[in-house]
């Protein structure tokens, strides 16, 4: 009896699998910190500010190569500003606006034109075209496509293979 009681405790043990564990499927939890919202000073410094500005400045451009010419200046004394800016328009002609702004006027600009320049055109060269080249169309030919035919050869049926 010793025996069989063992030998039914080896065969249960042999069949028995190892116990799953629950799989459970549910979101990761999120744990949420608390910040204190910190005070932060911020240093405002006042703008600086000039009661009686001044500046001047000026540019030239002449560009030989693109035929650009043009100039600028302007001059400011506290709140009186002066400019003058002139430049070559596409007829050849030079336009000079001289501008001045003020409180007691505001924005005053006059436009002077004067005459263009005389410029001779370039006369383009033209060249003599000899005789045209001959020119010879080449031959189409048209080759029949090249395929043979293969004769249709009916299988042998034997009566074995064949139930009819």
């Amino acid at each position: 009896m010793y025996k069989a009681v063992a030998l039914l405790a080896f065969v249960a043990v042999a069949n028995a699998g190892v116990v799953p564990a629950g799989v459970a499927y549910a979101q990761p939890a999120y744990a949420g910190l608390a910040v204190a919202p910190v005070a932060k000073a911020i240093a405002v410094s006042p703008e600086p500010y000039d009661p009686h500005p001044q500046y001047q400045y000026g540019y030239s451009v002449a560009d030989g190569l693109t035929g650009d010419s043009k100039t600028a200046t302007e001059t400011r004394d506290g709140d009186v500003v002066q400019g003058q800016y002139s430049l070559v328009e596409p007829d050849g002609a030079v336009r000079t606006v001289t501008y001045t702004a003020d409180p007691v006027n505001g924005f005053n600009a006059v436009v002077d034109r004067s005459a263009p320049a005389v410029v001779k055109a370039a006369v383009p060269a033209v060249a003599k075209i000899a005789a045209p080249v001959a020119y010879a169309s080449p031959a189409y030919t048209h080759a029949a496509p090249a395929y043979a035919h293969a004769a249709y050869a009916q299988p042998a049926l034997s009566g074995l293979a064949y139930h009819g």
